[in-house]
């Protein structure tokens, strides 16, 4: 494998990170508007290999997009974006970050989250399209405190 750099996503990458999370089946609704808050691993030739993007509100933070590419998937991508979204969560004061999936509850833990319901979160973040609509009401709700 080749090696990454994992930086902040630029406004030329939007349609590179749209096809990255749409083909590995994640939605992309609303994902354009928080590109600047968005993290993307990228290949020694400059190629998109991952993503992990944050969507910020007063209530917290809501991790979404944690999207990696097929050749690139269990190599410890995925845990190398999700950290780095953590740490952008702190560095904008998030008092903690929430997430929706389908598919990965059994991922998340090992990163400090841990199940909740939907009427744990806050109002704020309720208002993401990805609680709105995008991910459907059998989704599984994480959280993770970021304050001490």
């Amino acid at each position: 494998m080749t090696p990454l750099v994992i930086e902040p996503a630029r406004p030329i990458d939007a349609e590179d990170v749209l096809r990255l999370v749409a083909e590995r089946g994640l939605p992309v609704d609303g994902l354009r508007e928080h590109l600047a808050t968005t993290v993307v691993a990228r290949d020694d030739t400059g190629q998109i290999v991952g993503s992990a993007a944050l969507e910020l509100y007063a209530g917290g933070a809501l991790l979404r997009s944690v999207a990696v590419a097929s050749p690139r998937q269990g190599h410890g991508l995925g845990h190398a974006l999700t950290d780095a979204a953590i740490r952008l969560a702190r560095d904008c004061g998030a008092p903690a970050l929430y997430l929706l999936t389908t598919t990965a509850e059994g991922f998340f833990p090992k990163f400090g989250f841990e199940r909740i319901t939907r009427a744990d979160v806050p109002s704020t973040v309720q208002t993401s399209v990805e609680f709105i609509s995008a991910c459907p009401s059998s989704a599984t709700v994480m959280r993770k405190a970021l304050s001490a």
